[in-house]
């Protein structure tokens, strides 16, 4: 296993590698930069644009800057922000905790509820209520993140039930860590079910699909045969090859919920990355863009490295197969 994780770790280096160039090329081949509003001000004379040319490294070509930022990087210093006047480094550090609290909030919503939903349905497949569960994971995964929050939004604004922006309360800093733990609750519910909605409609379809394929398996029909309880049949040894499927796809949950916490976290006024990524597109603030979609990057190979962890902790073949 550790030999497995060290590989993967090694093949890792050229996958970044390879997303950095790529997103250097993309991000260079758009036109102007940040500098343009000091260009179109005709209070800033021409030798300063220039000598902020010379300082920020748009007086050279693309592959030296590529190369200029690269070797910074690898020396820890991920560059400096334009627009915030700061170390790249201590803004996504600032923004990051807000936007993994908020995935692992709502990874943990979507799987714990998309789960025993999918068993449920398959268990009454073709009820009613199987009928009702995939209409609504129809509209789970047909409705945009970015609509469900507008919408959940108007809801809160209407009964007043839940906040509508921001991480915590203005006098959070009033508050003892119990308090403040039933706040951030308070807080992230908007978000966390407008964002892992979706998400919680594909896996409680894909949980039913799965589930039902098991139980139809011969070594189900066996073990009912010779009078194995039904609830050890089914959850036991049926549940168990029907969920690993998903495990599987638990790295890409966690960067889709990056990517979709870009909209999300604009619209609730969340203090995250999302609305970090959206500043520094607007600004073309390169050298954070960079370092947004290097941590990115970084957290779909965390992801994949840790659902196929899992997948050997649950599953006997993979682990002999490491072995």
């Amino acid at each position: 296993m550790l030999k497995f994780i060290i590989r993967r770790l090694i093949l890792s280096i050229p996958v970044l590698l390879g997303v950095s160039i790529l997103s250097f090329l993309i991000i260079s081949a758009a036109p102007g930069n940040f500098l343009d509003v000091f260009r179109l001000d005709p209070s800033i004379s021409r030798e300063t644009v220039q000598r902020l040319e010379r300082e920020f490294g748009f007086d050279k070509d693309p592959f030296t800057q590529y190369l200029t930022w690269l070797f910074q990087v690898v020396k820890g210093n991920w560059g400096y922000s334009f627009q915030f006047k700061q170390p790249v480094f201590n803004l996504i550090w600032q923004r990051l905790g807000a936007t993994l609290l908020l995935s692992l909030t709502t990874l943990v919503f979507s799987w714990a509820i998309g789960i025993p939903l999918g068993i449920y349905a398959a268990l009454k497949q073709y009820s009613f209520k199987d009928q009702l569960s995939s209409v609504i994971a129809f509209l789970g995964l047909s409705i945009p993140s970015f609509f469900f929050s507008l919408l959940f939004l108007y809801f809160a604004s209407r009964t007043r039930l839940f906040p509508i922006g921001g991480m915590l309360s203005v006098n959070s800093s009033q508050m003892n860590t119990w308090e403040l733990i039933v706040d951030y609750l308070w807080h992230v519910i908007g978000p966390a079910v407008t964002l892992g909605f979706s998400g919680l409609a594909g896996i409680m379809r894909q949980m039913r699909g799965q589930f039902l394929d098991q139980l139809h398996m011969d070594y189900v029909e066996f073990a009912k045969a010779k009078g194995m309880p039904r609830k050890v049949v089914f959850y036991k040894h049926a549940l168990r090859n029907a969920i690993n499927p998903l495990i599987t796809i638990f790295g890409y949950s966690l960067s889709g919920l990056l990517g979709g916490a870009v909209l999300t976290e604009t619209v609730f006024g969340w203090p995250g990355m999302g609305r970090l990524v959206i500043q520094a597109l607007t600004a073309q603030d390169l050298y954070l863009v960079m370092a947004s979609l290097m941590v990115s990057s970084l957290m779909l190979i965390i992801g994949n490295l840790a659902a196929d962890i899992l997948l050997a902790l649950v599953d006997p073949r993979i682990r002999y197969r490491f072995h």
